[in-house]
């Protein structure tokens, strides 16, 4: 029998407790091992529920059990859960984590410890909540080179998203119904402002290539921006917009980027609604790749856990480092890469037609009568360098997104 504690009894940490309990038999069959949680690690007590008689409020007694093999760590955030990690890492015990920040963070010099202790350091749920992800890039397709990554890597914005299109709302509305349903945090920032999906990207970017990819030296925005003009504006091209998470490689250098990106319908990204995520895959040998699922929530991403834990108990004394180097990839200034980019801009588009084509060339304009005292237009394929250089003789500019199509 194989003994193992989770830490944190929240959204996730349940679901592992409860995909254990409910799945069991098969659990244990593809381990090859009987698998039971011992302890549970929580500040709180649940009284009435039968996980009480497992809980314990001090990590000391876990990490000091020889018979705890492996640890899933569901609690989130850095601290304590860096420490903890560790602690058991070097005790000689596997860790299954699902929290992005602190592989983001972390991930590489976890990965260095496992291997010299020669356990596992697991994370598939980091990236994709319940979509496998990680394990495909690092064994189906360990023998293709990789060059690009995009994906929608957060639900919360997606569907903050997909229902602004949906309803033609203010994006501060859908964000209180997002709430309200409980696909957005009270305190949202990680989420709308892509701080999440900058991590996840971070770390598909070191799995890619190999070295370890900054998460903070990657171009991060978010979708507070976004109104409901801008959407109008999509309709009209017949396109949608997405925050997208993006690394690739162009002409031997590696560019990374979080942003709002208008897709149309001929992008595979385009049809991905609500809390479901997408990931694109883009390889030498492979071609194009998509793995699609929901990304975040209690049983999806819990699932994604226990595999992971299944995997620790099959190859107990693997400690693979998955090819993530500690050797840091320094990346490629984002201006340099080439958009389209849709601009909107305050004024009449017919006394502004002359000095728009003057400065951007050929444009393909929208006049909507729904958006008054306003126009947009999509620009040719340039830099983003050379966007803000002529973007800079304007000062009606309203917004801007990038445009893949």
């Amino acid at each position: 029998m194989i003994q193992i504690a989770v830490l944190g009894y929240g959204t996730v940490g349940s679901g592992v407790v409860e995909v254990l309990n409910r799945n069991q038999e098969v659990i244990d069959r593809r381990a090859g091992e009987e698998i039971r949680v011992k302890y549970v690690l929580d500040l709180r007590d649940f009284p009435g529920d039968p996980i009480q008689e497992k809980i314990v409020h001090d990590y000391n007694v876990i990490v000091n059990d020889p018979e705890i093999r492996v640890v899933v760590e569901v609690m989130g955030g850095v601290k304590p859960a860096y420490d903890f990690v560790k602690r058991a890492l070097l005790a000689g015990k596997s860790v299954c984590t699902s929290n992005k920040e602190l592989v983001a963070q972390h991930g590489v010099e976890l990965l260095d410890i496992a291997m010299k202790q020669k356990v596992n350091f697991l994370f598939e749920a980091s990236c994709g909540g319940g979509i496998p992800i990680i394990r495909p890039m690092v064994t189906s397709l360990s023998g293709d080179v990789i060059d690009e990554i995009s994906g929608i890597l957060n639900g919360t914005t997606n569907y903050i998203l997909s229902e602004m299109a949906a309803e033609g709302a203010e994006f501060d509305v859908v964000l209180k119904e997002a709430q309200q349903r409980g696909y957005a945090e009270r305190n949202p920032a990680s989420d709308v402002e892509g701080y999440d999906a900058c991590r996840k990207i971070a770390i598909l970017s070191s799995l890619a290539y190999g070295r370890n990819v900054d998460f903070q030296d990657i171009h991060t925005e978010g979708i507070t921006k976004i109104s409901s003009a801008d959407i109008k504006y999509a309709n009209a091209w017949g396109a949608s917009i997405k925050l997208l998470a993006t690394s690739r490689v162009v002409d031997g250098k590696v560019y990374a980027m979080v942003s709002p990106i208008m897709l149309d319908a001929n992008d595979p990204l385009y049809s991905v609604n609500g809390v479901f995520n997408a990931i694109f895959v883009h390889g030498d040998m492979l071609g194009d790749a998509m793995f699609y699922g929901q990304g975040a929530g209690k049983l999806p991403t819990a699932t994604a856990v226990v595999g992971d834990v299944v995997e620790a108990v099959r190859h107990p004394h693997d400690g693979d480092m998955m090819g993530w180097s500690s050797e840091k990839l320094e990346l490629a200034d984002y201006k340099e890469l080439k958009f389209r980019f849709f601009v909107r801009m305050k004024g009449s588009f017919t006394e502004s037609l002359d000095k728009v084509e003057a400065v951007f060339g050929n444009i393909d304009a929208k006049v909507l009568a729904q958006v008054s005292g306003e126009f947009g237009f999509i620009t040719e394929k340039m830099t983003e360098a050379q966007y803000l250089e002529k973007a800079a003789r304007f000062d009606n500019i309203l917004g801007m997104i990038r445009v893949r199509f």
